[in-house]
């Protein structure tokens, strides 16, 4: 008998680590029963020495959603660097007076800052950016401006949004692009309230202003218990919107979030209402510049060839590092969407998507990171055409300690209770040592990221990715969080 005992004991010896862990354990358990039965998923956890705790159809590619927001922010901040702000400049065509008149048009060129008038923490409030806009106009001797208030975001070619995206989700917040001058983070903000059944719903436009646009509202509301399916269906081809869907009875008042495809006019807009409105005589309208490089105002007829503007000053955006932090604790497409145009035209000089891949795989490259095993179509993680395995990203997570840049990174992850993941392992002794990245869409859940040991340095790396999931999101996290746990034991 005692020679059985040690038989099995020297047997489980060579045992991979993954087959002796209590995660393993449960992984197995899963793939046999549970919300994961008949789902399509994936994990890997690596300890810092290499060894596998935790394991289970690690190569399989799936989509990340969210998660891939981790390279995205892991490659802009090892290819710009944590301390790289971005420049929003003023310039102007034609001729400063003697008086100080500005005789012809000032630009605000852009150049691809996305926090510009943004709503979160980390962003000038539009007045204060606009006193600083003030400042340099006042600083070049422009008093008054005989002419327009053109917005150049042509820094930034290409399509707006990445042309994968469902038609849908292009109309929602989440789903929005930009040129190289946004402003509000290109969203527009809507209060709606439901009206009598099969009436169309009560919505009205609350910030920002878009006069120029012409809005149809095709919504209705519907039955108790049927929810909200609103979305608004626009295109940056035409100043014309209209919202479409559903909204319940049941439903309380809300503010919605939409997409704004002419950030650019609406930044040039804004600036030139707060001109006028603080004393600042400007005798043309506010405009913006499309595709073939016309300058077009209001009406959308485009007027003559844009300028070569003679810059006078400018201002920068926070640092990299907080618009990453931003980037990875909101799970700010727009944000990751702009950080990927970025790389693309620092490397190449365009910011087509098509560039911003190359620009990204070099990076790869660089860390180490083989980008054959991965498919990406943005930098968000909202297309469905995405894909990488968990085996991929947990290689590229641990490439990424060795760049210069991996504090930054590190620390722009969020915790269990920030962000995208308040509420997840609330009351877990050991949760604060996790620093991971959520990703969801419709049947899909992806938590990946590192454990941290006692000095705050990576112990365990790990990737969970769940697709084609029909069970209740809440279920499929549950599953997950208990892997993290008895990792983390």
């Amino acid at each position: 008998m005692m020679r059985r005992i040690l038989t099995i004991a020297a047997l489980l010896a060579f045992l991979p680590a993954a087959a002796q862990t209590g995660a393993q354990k449960y992984a197995s358990r899963q793939a046999e029963s549970g919300p994961l039965k008949n789902a399509v998923w994936g994990v890997l956890a690596r300890d810092a020495q290499g060894n596998t705790l935790l394991e289970y159809n690690a190569s399989q590619r799936m989509l990340p959603a969210s998660n891939l927001k981790l390279v995205t922010t892991g490659t802009a901040l090892h290819a710009l660097g944590p301390e790289h702000r971005f420049s929003t400049q003023l310039g102007y065509t034609g001729t400063i007076l003697q008086d100080g008149t500005l005789k012809g048009d000032l630009y605000i060129i852009g150049g691809g800052d996305p926090t510009l008038a943004a709503k979160d923490s980390i962003a000038l409030k539009p007045d204060a950016l606009f006193w600083k806009w003030k400042t340099l106009l006042k600083a070049a001797g422009i008093q008054r401006i005989d002419g327009r208030i053109v917005g150049d975001g042509r820094a930034y070619e290409g399509n707006l949004e990445q042309d994968s995206w469902s038609y849908n989700d292009t109309g929602t917040y989440y789903g929005t692009g930009g040129n190289a001058l946004c402003f509000y983070g290109n969203a527009v903000d809507y209060q709606v309230r439901a009206s009598a059944l099969g009436k169309a719903v009560n919505i009205t436009q609350t910030y920002p202003e878009t006069p120029w646009m012409h809005f149809s509202n095709y919504s209705l509301t519907g039955p108790a218990g049927t929810g909200n399916s609103l979305y608004l269906y626009t295109t940056d081809l035409a100043p014309y919107a209209e919202m479409r869907g559903s909204f319940a009875t049941d439903r309380p008042a809300k503010t919605e979030h939409f997409s704004n495809k002419f950030g650019a006019l609406t930044c040039a807009y804004y600036f030139w209402k707060n001109l006028t409105s603080t004393g600042w005589e400007v005798t043309g309208a506010y405009a913006d510049i499309d595709r073939s490089g016309y300058i077009r105002g209001a009406d959308f007829v485009p007027v003559e060839k844009a300028g070569e503007p003679v810059v006078i000053g400018g201002t920068e955006s926070p640092t990299l590092r907080q618009i990453a932090r931003e980037t990875n604790v909101r799970s700010d497409n727009f944000y990751a969407e702009m950080l990927l145009r970025a790389m693309g035209e620092r490397a190449t000089n365009l910011a087509y998507y098509d560039s911003s891949y190359v620009a990204m795989n070099e990076v790869l490259l660089g860390l180490g990171a083989d980008p054959e095993g991965i498919s990406v179509k943005d930098g968000s993680g909202l297309s469905r055409h995405d894909n990488l395995s968990p085996a991929w990203m947990v290689s590229f997570l641990e490439a990424m300690e060795k760049s210069p840049a991996f504090d930054a990174f590190l620390s722009s992850l969020p915790r269990p209770g920030e962000g995208t993941l308040a509420g997840v392992m609330q009351g877990h002794p050991s949760a604060g040592r996790i620093r991971m990245k959520s990703g969801s869409m419709e049947g899909t859940l992806c938590y990946s990221g590192y454990i941290l040991d006692a000095e705050g340095k990576p112990q365990i790396t790990f990737s969970m990715l769940t697709n084609n999931t029909t069970a209740k999101q809440a279920d499929i996290r549950a599953v997950l969080t208990r892997m993290l746990s008895l990792l983390l034991e």
